[in-house]
Order: structure tokens, then sequence, then C-alpha cells
């Protein structure tokens, strides 16, 4: 997620060069952001119960078809999203204005299905109340007024569910924490897998779709102290974690800049649903960008 690899070095952002550009597979994003493919693809193993096919691309189009080559996914009518969730506190949390993530989002909805998709939720509360296993978690490091708690904890379990190769030392503590799972914490990290999943399987039903942002904070800077990077690490894990640890569809919206760096919006749908959501990507993206363009 930081991007900055010891063996290789890190690539140039091309929208903000004295930012990192991101973190696993971001040369393959960056050769996409700077316009020198059309496509690229993410093919380097980190966690055998976490990798999945991750793509980058141009634009939805040649998002939604790359997709379908690589998941074998026949061409089908698109299907109309039933709801729309918007979790407030998880925007809340994001030092990016909400006037230029979920706003631009949902006025964009209003105008495509209507007002009545969009729903509104405090996503945090909802998760611990619904996934009981997370309260092994939930101790005084979770308990920070700039995180929400079950996002928190929901990290805590993702890191000692994957494993991860040799990277820099910034991010070594995390490699430990994932040796070092007991049976017993193995056990309850897949309690906490299997109840996200069908607490967001009730939440957003076969058609509903949950936006988030794709990162609540700006990206660090090339040179930033490894030191000073624990907050920045804690709170977008916990936003990662909700496709990362159910293991449901998730693609990321650029939205141009604010501020000199890259914006994104994140859309989430069941698992199973990737031909559902390219094809709401692919049928948002215009409007969107008019709203961009209005911000």
């Amino acid at each position: 997620m930081y991007g900055v690899n010891k063996h290789y070095g890190t690539p140039t952002n091309p929208c903000a060069p004295d930012r990192v550009p991101g973190g696993s597979s971001n040369g393959s994003a960056v050769a996409v952001a700077a316009m020198l493919v059309y496509f690229s693809l993410g093919v380097i193993p980190l966690s055998q119960s976490f990798d999945t096919e991750g793509w980058f691309a141009w634009d939805p189009m040649i998002l939604n078809r790359v997709g379908r080559v690589l998941l074998h996914i026949p061409d089908e009518d698109p299907i109309k999203p039933n709801q729309i969730i918007i979790p407030e506190d998880c925007f809340c949390l994001s030092s990016i204005p909400v006037d230029r993530t979920a706003q631009v989002l949902v006025r964009s909805i209003e105008k495509l299905f209507g007002g009545q998709c969009v729903k509104h939720v405090i996503l945090g509360d909802y998760v611990k109340d619904q996934v009981p296993s997370l309260q092994h978690f939930m101790d005084k490091g979770n308990e920070l007024e700039d995180n929400i708690p079950s996002f928190a904890a929901l990290s805590s379990a993702m890191r000692l569910l994957r494993s991860q190769p040799d990277f820099g030392p910034e991010i070594s503590e995390r490699i430990w924490d994932a040796i070092k799972v007991t049976g017993e914490k193995d056990d309850i990290c897949h309690s906490v897998r299997t109840e996200l999943r069908n607490a967001l399987i009730s939440l957003l039903g076969d058609q509903g779709v949950l936006a988030l942002p794709t990162t609540p904070d700006e990206p660090p800077k090339v040179q930033a102290n490894p030191a000073t990077l624990d907050l920045f690490f804690s709170r977008p894990f916990g936003l990662l974690s909700i496709a990362g640890v159910s293991g449901f569809c998730q693609v990321s919206i650029p939205l141009g800049m604010h501020d000199n760096v890259p914006v994104a919006i994140s859309l989430v749908a069941k698992h199973g649903s990737v031909a559902f959501l390219l094809d709401l990507v692919e049928t948002l993206y215009d409007t969107l960008k008019e709203e961009i363009i209005e911000c």
C-alpha cells in the first residue's frame, strides 16, 4: 500500500510526482496513468487467501472488456442497482471533502437511477453489531479518534489472515504479525470473515452497492519518514479490509484532482458480482465526469 519497494525502487506517480503511486501493483497502475498502455495487470502474489485478479485501465469500457476476458464473463444486459449505500462515517473519516467524493456519486446516481436508490448508514456501527468475533480485536489500540474502532479491528484481523513477501523494513512488523498467528486466533479470523460476508450480503442484497473512499487521506510524500506513517497505514487498511476480508468485489474510480493530489471513490458489490459492478462503472462514468466539472 505504501509503494516503496526496496528491490526495484518507487515508480513515479504521473499525477503527483512527489507522492507515492500506491502499494502492490503500483508499477502496473503507473503504466496506465502515464498513458504508456491501455491496460495492465497486477499479478504478484501476496497471500493465498486474498489474491485475486486485479487490473487497471484507461477508461471503464476497457476495464469492462479486460475483466470479461480475464474472468470468462459473457456479455449480458446491464442490471440496474436497487440501492447505493453511502456510509456517512466512512466519508467523515476522509480528509477529502465529501462534495468531491460521495456527493459527486450521489448526484450521478440520482440523475441515472433516481434518488430512491440512495441510502445512508453508519457502517462502523453496523459491522460492530453484525460481526461479533471482532470483539477479540477491539482493544485500546483500536480506540482512536481518527479511526473507526470496528474497522481498526477488522484491519487487525486482515493482517493476521494474510502473509507477505520480503518488503522494506517499514512494513516488517506487519509481516511478523502474520507469522505469529496462533491456531485459536486463526479460527477467530476466519469467523470474522464469515460474519462480515454474511453481514454485507444482508446489507447489499443482490443488486446493492456500497460506496467507500478509496483511501481516507492524501498519499504520503515519496521521502516520508516510515516512522510517521502509522496513521496512513491504519486508516486505509480499515476501509480496504471491508472487501478484502469479505471477498466482495471492489473497483476504484478516479474523480480528478483535489489540492494537487488524485481523488477516487470505490464501489463494492457482493462476491461474484464482477460483471454487475463493471457495467455499473461504465454506465456511471460520463455522468461522474460531468459532476466533477461542475464541482
